[in-house]
């Protein structure tokens, strides 16, 4: 019993046995709606067929008399199929016809009987052998009743048979809600399991388990593919975090040291100048700390979505224009020549300010990176639509970033060696690529002249998607 209750618990029991249900109850109206209308059809059938046969013998009388009927009701009675014919005395006693008896009571009323009645044929006896049937009964001038009936043994085995084809269904119905539930219902049952199993290692802090995908494309697949993309979400935020607290704690220990040895030289000196100078490198310390912060703050904004409320269509080419002009002074003032390709009337759909954000950190990066590269002091911009993407490049030709740590420079306070001489955070990449997923694109870095050690340089593109028409 209680295995019984355990099971009924389970969903897929439940709406099982509530189609079943269902389906019963549809089709034992439909058996019984069909069944009322078809004995209906053959009851008025049979009114039909009597009646003709009525007004036939009721002719036959009028025409020849009383010979004439019997002549006629006895040809009829000894055809194949015949009707029920009766003469009947005054009193109901039966002088002949084709039937042995007739429940009684039956000639006291004249015309169709209210109900069908019981009746005996010839060599029968005992009550398993009666049968029913309606009839018309007329009075002869005499006083003769004259039945003429019809047996209704034909709308009873039509009864009989639309049961008999409700019971098959229904157990045919069952015996595949069986068939179903063990082979559909039992493999739900076990594919939740499954999935029970890996929800409970998540909580329990595994966020490296996945949801099982079975590969039908059903609703369990498509519930297990969203999930898993919200925790591959979820396991990537908690790694940044990870990763920014461990990078906080090293990477922040330098400037903050430095700023407390300042503080302390300026509480040491009584030279007025010394101390202004330390209090300006404190403030400059701080500037670049609040700088981090901030751009730390703006990427798990960013990663956040919380920028996605404000994408609306910009014309990129616009901005790219604006930021090459506006950089241009600074590279120049660099030693170095800055140039943009941008293709006119380009628009997407995305955030203007962080778009320009990241293409600023972009154009910072190429400049510190290529002032000490005599001779190759060039900075292309382009600006391209292709086939299903808008691509944004910027190209210098410094020292470049080899390709075993790509991946690695993308994230944060990730700075090469090459570059610690460098002032930065090493977050600027980092926002660029998490401005990218906000839009929907990609960054890709490569090479600006491939096979060459020295000026090699790096060119980082950014693909938007392409605006739909």
């Amino acid at each position: 019993m209680n295995r019984f209750w355990f099971l009924f618990r389970s969903t897929a029991v439940r709406l099982s046995a509530l189609y079943i249900l269902l389906f019963a109850i549809c089709a034992a109206t439909l058996v019984i709606y069909v069944t009322a209308m078809s004995q209906r059809l053959l009851t008025g059938q049979i009114r039909e067929a009597v009646q003709q046969e009525v007004d036939q013998v009721k002719r036959a009388y009028d025409t020849g008399g009383i010979n004439a009927l019997l002549r006629s009701m006895e040809r009829r009675s000894r055809q194949p199929g015949a009707n029920l014919y009766i003469i009947a005395g005054p009193s109901g006693d039966i002088l002949a016809g084709n039937v042995a008896s007739v429940q009684p009571g039956v000639f006291e009323e004249t015309g169709w009987t209210s109900v069908p009645f019981f009746y005996q044929r010839y060599a029968e006896s005992g009550l398993d052998r009666r049968h029913m049937a309606i009839a018309n009964i007329f009075v002869l001038d005499n006083g003769l009743r004259i039945l003429v009936g019809r047996d209704l043994g034909e709308p009873e085995r039509f009864r009989v048979l639309v049961r008999q084809a409700l019971m098959v269904a229904l157990a045919i119905m069952g015996l595949g809600a069986l068939i179903i539930w063990f082979g559909i219902g039992r493999n739900a049952l076990k594919r939740i399991d499954r999935m029970s199993g890996a929800s409970k290692k998540i909580m329990a802090g595994d966020l490296s388990q996945r949801l099982p995908v079975g590969g039908s494309g059903d609703e369990f697949d498509r519930l297990s593919v969203s999930l898993n993309t919200m925790l591959e979400r979820i396991e990537k935020l908690n790694e940044g975090l990870r990763q920014v607290s461990d990078n906080i704690a090293h990477d922040l220990k330098t400037p903050l040291t430095r700023l407390r040895n300042k503080a302390a030289d300026a509480l040491d000196t009584d030279d007025a100048e010394q101390r202004r100078i330390g209090l300006e490198g404190i403030i400059s310390e701080s500037d670049q700390l609040i700088r981090t912060f901030n751009a730390l703050l703006m990427i798990s904004r960013v990663e956040a979505g919380s920028a996605a409320a404000e994408m609306s269509t910009i014309e990129i080419s616009a901005i790219v224009a604006d930021c090459a002009e506006l950089y241009e002074p600074v590279a120049d003032e660099a030693g170095l020549t800055l140039t943009a390709e941008v293709e006119p009337g380009i628009s997407i759909q995305g955030n203007r300010e962080l778009i320009g954000q990241a293409l600023f950190n972009l154009i910072d990066n190429a400049i510190k990176y290529s002032v000490d590269c005599d001779g190759h002091g060039q900075i292309v911009i382009k600006l391209a639509r292709r086939t299903d993407a808008i691509c944004l490049s910027v190209a210098d030709h410094g020292v470049g970033v080899p390709a075993d740590k790509r991946e690695a420079v993308i994230k944060r306070f990730v700075r090469l060696d090459e570059s610690r001489s460098k002032p930065g955070t090493g977050l600027g990449l980092s926002l660029v690529e998490a401005v990218m997923e906000l839009h929907g694109g990609t960054l890709e870095l490569s090479d600006t002249n491939p096979g060459k050690e020295e000026g090699r340089g790096l060119t980082v593109t950014m693909s938007f998607p392409a605006k739909p028409a």
